[in-house]
């Protein structure tokens, strides 16, 4: 048995106690990075962490935040803080989502079942991917926060329908489609690693459109237009956003078309290298779209005052991904809630020192 009273304060944990508790030197995103590269195959983490071609984008997506500075305010009353936030008709408990991500099998056992519990305990809204291996009907059975499907749109309307159709009857509240991903990017380090799905796992909704088909249907190989999306809005009985959008001429022409909301994109720095940063795009979509539906935006957030910067230039909410997927690695559903909550008390931090009660008091004048 250790002697508290003997080691040091602040001093290193015996390994033991080390082992059993793999967040325990988990403070901040960065270091659920670390952690999980310890635990993760080279494959997997390769894919996880790699963007396109250079990763010129991938590495503007953080850079960029760290060119927007915060203007405080002192002598307010913040004492307490209200992170609620309105998004589709539904009140969250903070403005910061799951995005989606496929392959959660890769990383942990339990896969998608393990990121359904974890979202769940911390209140997180998780945006299902089309690519999950496993089914949305499993997942929903696990889930206790909502969940929003995103979708890539097959070239048979019939199998889309179909796949919409399912999701709806488990309950999803919102669908997503991806729309900048007519074909995958080069991304170097995951061909390198020689990625595959491991013997054994499947992508059951990819699986279940194919069956039977002489052509597989991969989301790589469908274009969608915008005459699809008119058929998605259409055709789907829940709110409909867009994933992907970058310029104020798309942006409008989303509006236009009908959708109800947006998220600016850039696939994570993983298709089209020398993009620009999300926060940097998002300054013009937010303003092309003028409040008509919910701007929100993914790509970089790892710190509190990441999410404040994106409030405060327009967008509703941010989503994250690759965060929550290291927490999966180092300790399945609890690693997936640590890294929300890790963002929603820094979060909760950076209004504090902005001098901000709530999301809702978030505008312009908090960016220098």
């Amino acid at each position: 048995m250790v002697n508290e009273a003997s080691r040091p304060e602040g001093g290193p944990r015996p390994l033991r106690e080390r082992e059993a508790d793999p967040l325990g030197s988990v403070f901040n995103l960065e270091d659920l990075e670390v952690a999980a590269r310890g635990r993760l195959s080279r494959m997997a983490y390769e894919y996880v962490s790699c963007g396109a071609a250079d990763e010129i984008t991938l590495g503007w997506n953080r850079s960029a935040f760290n060119t927007i500075r915060l203007r405080p305010r002192v002598l307010e009353d913040v004492r307490q803080i209200d992170l609620r936030m309105s998004l589709l008709g539904r009140t969250l408990p903070f403005p910061i989502l799951l995005a989606p991500t496929a392959y959660h099998r890769v990383i942990h056992p339990e896969g998608e079942i393990a990121t359904a519990r974890g979202a769940g305990a911390a209140g997180a809204t998780w945006v299902v991917s089309t690519g999950s291996n496993t089914s949305i009907e499993e997942i929903a059975a696990a889930a206790t926060a909502p969940l929003w499907f995103q979708l890539y749109l097959q070239s048979d309307h019939g199998a889309s329908e179909a796949l919409v159709q399912r999701v709806e009857a488990a309950g999803v509240d919102a669908l997503v489609l991806t729309v900048d991903t007519p074909v995958i990017g080069v991304r170097d380090r995951q061909t390198r690693s020689r990625f595959r799905l491991p013997p054994g796992v499947s992508t059951p909704h990819l699986d279940d459109l194919n069956r039977g088909r002489r052509e597989i249907l991969t989301p790589e190989r469908v274009v969608a237009t915008w005459e699809d999306v008119r058929w998605l809005k259409a055709t789907a009985r829940v709110p409909l956003l867009l994933k992907g959008i970058l310029t104020a001429a798309d942006a409008k022409r989303a509006v236009s078309e009908g959708v109800d909301g947006i998220i600016v994109s850039n696939h994570g720095g993983r298709n089209l290298d020398t993009l620009p940063a999300t926060i940097d795009a998002l300054r013009e979509v937010s303003a092309a779209v003028d409040g008509r539906v919910p701007v929100l935006m993914d790509g970089g957030v790892r710190r509190g005052t990441d999410v404040v910067k994106a409030l405060a230039l327009g967008a509703a909410a941010v989503l994250i991904g690759r965060p929550y997927l290291y927490g999966l690695a180092v300790a399945g559903a609890t690693g997936v809630e640590r890294a929300v909550r890790i963002l929603v008390r820094e979060l909760e931090l950076a209004l504090a020192l902005c001098g901000r009660a709530s999301v809702g008091e978030v505008d312009a004048g908090v960016v220098w």
